[in-house]
């Protein structure tokens, strides 16, 4: 449902074609004209009426039948494998090659045709498409291979800081931020802090594949990393990861990256910084010369050409810029909590054992199932905290927390004195009296079925007898003692003097 919810993005809100949208979205053109032609079918646009969660795009588009995908007529050899064998095993021939082909895929190419489309294959390798940018429309990024020391002044220990750059396709407009590391946190900053530089967006991004932006790697249907796939509905453009291997889909920034490192990295290399902030200072002034400096084959630099061609055709910034959240998933557990970064948030308890997405931002945390949110709570700050929303919890659970020792005390006062002293001993006898609650909820419940009286008298012998217990009251109750007199048993004599009886007084006497 997330590819069918860009696609339709993609086509109504930046009416782009649906070659460029299969390219986006990593799936075939016909799946996307399929797409297209069953939100038209469906009166669907974008965006998606207020309330539309995943289930109900779904029915609107396909109705109870999921969408097919289309499948090659035979099975692809992978002639790239077969060309490095061939390489490697000079007695290898197409003959063994085929053979062990079909023996894999028996409905597969015959012979004469596996070697014709090999012969093609091998016949595009050495083409090279020239690639022609419009302004504004790409925006290519990468990390640096190189690494620039950061010095900590308390211990002297030397860190590497990471070198983020992203490159326009048009102008080849450069921008560089170093970081401490390569996590989302960086990852998704530095692309704000390039669109800042910028004063706009492009059109498209065409990251590498780090597993800060992509999710899976993949050279048919790559998946993006939920906050990264999120920060680019915020500012409207689309992201078309680079083939794995394939260095010629970011050639442009392969450039923008091997100039950075000469002319910054290495510009930098007599220098110690303590900072990042002062690193990011003198980069800072680096990247202004880079851009500044003019074209070797051509005329004009990059800032001459980024002035004149491409600032106004980049799509202007939001109002509010990206606030970035973390994507995560987790299963409900059976006490309709699930946990998230040390501390357990509560979601509708007709969820339990679900599978959930949560989005947490610095301040908030949102819970999410299949694409709706189910639950929203305040991040929280320390570990082992619980997060919970009454109205989350079953009628009985509510009603079970609703009853504390002061209630439950109160509720004893209405029936009489001795019912208020049972529960106050019940109470105190514990060691904590949240371990009296049971036999107090059990004593109220028993109201349901005896009068006030009777529970007054069955409270007075229970507290007589020191049975002050639930299963005790409820025995009198049921066998009717309450409504006998209580006996009271003739004190023991005291026993016979004795030369073996030695008394309390024995052990007082010094010896």
């Amino acid at each position: 449902m997330r590819k069918i919810k860009e696609v339709l993005r993609l086509r109504f809100e930046l009416g782009m074609g649906q070659r460029e949208i299969a390219r986006a979205c990593a799936i075939s053109p016909s799946t996307v004209h399929d797409y297209l032609k069953a939100a038209t079918t469906a009166g669907v646009r974008w965006p998606l009426p207020e309330g539309w969660d995943e289930s109900r795009l779904e029915a609107a588009l396909f109705g109870d039948t999921p969408p097919a995908e289309r499948k090659p007529q035979h099975a692809v050899p992978d002639f790239r494998s077969l060309q490095d064998q061939l390489q490697r095993h000079p007695h290898l021939t197409l003959q063994l090659a085929w053979e062990e082909y079909r023996q894999a895929n028996p409905e597969g190419y015959r012979y004469s045709w596996f070697c014709e489309l090999y012969g093609r294959w091998r016949r595009k390798q050495d083409v090279v498409l020239r690639q022609e940018y419009k302004a504004g429309e790409r925006g290519f990024v990468d990390w640096a291979g190189a690494t620039i020391p950061l010095h900590d002044p308390i211990s002297g220990e030397i860190g590497q800081a990471s070198l983020f750059v992203m490159v326009l396709g048009a102008s080849s407009y450069t921008y560089a931020e170093a970081t401490r590391d390569q996590q989302l946190t960086a990852w998704i900053s530095s692309h704000i802090h390039a669109f800042e530089y910028f004063g706009g967006v492009p059109r498209l991004l065409v990251p590498d594949n780090p597993r800060t932006g992509v999710s899976r790697a993949c050279r048919y249907d790559p998946d993006l990393n939920p906050t990264y796939q999120e920060m680019a509905m915020h500012y409207g453009i689309g992201v078309v990861p680079a083939r794995p291997y394939r260095p010629r889909d970011k050639s442009k920034v392969e450039v923008g990256v091997q100039v950075a490192e000469r002319w910054i990295i290495a510009a930098l290399r007599h220098r110690q910084f303590f900072r990042l902030e002062d690193l990011n200072r003198a980069i800072r002034e680096l990247l202004e010369r880079l851009n500044q400096r003019s074209f070797r084959k051509r005329e004009g630099s990059r800032a001459s050409l980024f002035a004149s061609l491409e600032r106004s055709a980049l799509r202007q910034l939001p109002v509010e810029p990206f606030d970035m959240s973390q994507w995560s998933r987790a299963r409900v557990n059976i006490d309709y909590h699930i946990a998230f970064d040390a501390n357990f948030y509560s979601v509708p308890y007709n969820l339990v054992h679900e599978l959930v997405e949560i989005r947490a931002t610095p301040t908030i945390v949102e819970i999410f199932h299949k694409g709706q949110r189910v639950a929203s709570h305040l991040r929280g700050r320390g570990q082992g905290q619980v997060l919970s929303e009454r109205e989350h919890r079953p009628k009985s659970h509510q009603a079970h927390l609703e009853w504390t020792p002061s209630r439950m005390v109160s509720w004893a006062e209405q029936i009489g004195s001795n019912t208020t002293q049972l529960f106050e001993r019940i109470l105190a006898e514990k060691p904590h009296p949240e371990m009296g609650y049971r036999s107090c909820l059990g004593i109220i419940r028993l109201a349901e079925q005896y009068s006030a009286a009777r529970m007054e008298a069955a409270s007075a012998r229970a507290l007589a007898t020191g049975a002050c217990r639930y299963q005790s009251v409820k025995s009198i109750l049921k066998n009717s003692l309450d409504q006998q007199p209580l006996i009271e048993l003739p004190a023991l004599p005291a026993p016979p003097p004795h030369d073996n009886i030695r008394g309390a007084g024995y052990f007082s006497e010094e010896v």
